[in-house]
């Protein structure tokens, strides 16, 4: 019997992007199910009663939530195909610490590069380009972050780079005149099929990031 896979989620996600690229990169067949998250649908408030947010993955009809766990799930249900974690426990575990650290720290500050106005959005522009640097250093002259093998923290960090230019444009900075190393190795992960075809168009982002801002009266 055939896996049915289905992906419960919403175009602009970063954390959807992440479960999209798993799939791919194991080149797993999904039924993509976008979720309009005014009005969730009832699959998904039955399949993440908990938390009620995208994305979910459902697995032959049981749900895996939050991304970088359902990450983790494909590359232990698909182990024959490309690996995203690797095999030796301590590098596992760094991979897991960076990727929790792009979780607890980028998503937060990140937005507030947008919402806010003044002091506070230069504050949030500052602190956003600190933790850029820190991964940067972390990357450091290497292609990827697990070393010459793209894997989970690159996948836990990437969905991000489609929204660079709409921190960019209403931040207004240069995360690549700050950060050109995490720059260049963005580029180099949207060289994979995996990747490119799996984040949002940035300009797109840009246009839902300004509905956003209108809503909430913050232009």
């Amino acid at each position: 019997m055939a896996d049915e896979v289905i992906l419960l989620d919403f175009w602009p996600s970063m954390f959807g992007m992440r479960v999209r690229i798993a799939l791919a990169e194991k080149g797993i067949e999904y039924q993509y199910r976008e979720e309009d998250l005014m009005n969730k649908s009832p699959l998904l408030l039955k399949m993440n009663p908990v938390h009620k947010k995208i994305p979910v993955l459902i697995h032959n009809g049981k749900p895996v939530c939050e991304s970088l766990i359902a990450v983790e799930y494909i590359d232990e249900v698909w182990k024959d195909k490309a690996q995203i974690l690797p095999s030796d426990p301590y590098q596992r575990a760094q991979a897991r610490f960076w990727a929790d650290y792009v979780d607890k720290k980028v998503n937060a500050v990140a937005r507030n590069v947008w919402a806010t106005k003044g002091e506070e959005q230069e504050a949030a522009k500052k602190e956003f380009i600190e933790i850029l640097k820190v991964l940067e250093g972390e990357l450091g002259d290497k292609p990827y972050f697990g070393g010459e093998t793209f894997g989970l923290t690159d996948i836990s960090l990437i969905g991000y780079y489609c929204w660079f230019y709409a921190y960019e444009t209403f931040g207004i900075f240069s995360i690549e005149s700050e950060c050109p190393k995490l720059i260049a190795w963005a580029k180099r992960c949207m060289e994979k099929e995996s990747v490119s075809k799996s984040l949002a168009d940035p300009h797109k982002v840009y246009d839902f990031v300004l509905g956003m801002k209108k809503r909430h009266g913050q232009e």
